[in-house]
């Protein structure tokens, strides 16, 4: 490594560093929203594995993770619960958030048209 990665001057780059940056951001939403659940979703053709984090209100972020392994683990440090979605699906808070927030974009769409 040289001296400039040492002293931490140069930004590593790639999927690891991308990885950090997504587990960072799980782990600060986590930290600031209550009653936080995780959801492990499979790798399909187009995306990553990735780890879906709902709120006690339904509210909700998504990130890829290297593994399921990976998830847990955070989910652990995390002090959550951890879930494989194809074995419990997404929860109904979460669908209902998703309802609230498209009811609420209409609503201002409309608003917008009259006003």
């Amino acid at each position: 490594m040289s001296l400039l990665g040492k002293l931490g001057m140069v930004r590593r780059s790639g999927p690891r560093a991308a990885f950090d940056d997504d587990r960072a951001h799980l782990r600060a939403w986590a930290e600031s929203h209550e009653g936080v659940e995780a959801f492990v979703e499979p790798r399909t053709t187009v995306t990553a594995m990735t780890m879906l984090l709902v709120d006690r209100d339904g509210e909700w972020t998504r990130r890829r993770i290297p593994s399921a392994d990976g998830a847990r683990k955070l989910a652990r440090s995390l002090k959550m619960p951890v879930y494989d979605v194809q074995l419990v699906g997404y929860p109904q808070r979460m669908r209902d958030h998703d309802a609230r927030q498209r009811i609420l974009r209409d609503r201002r769409r409309r608003e917008g048209l009259n006003g």
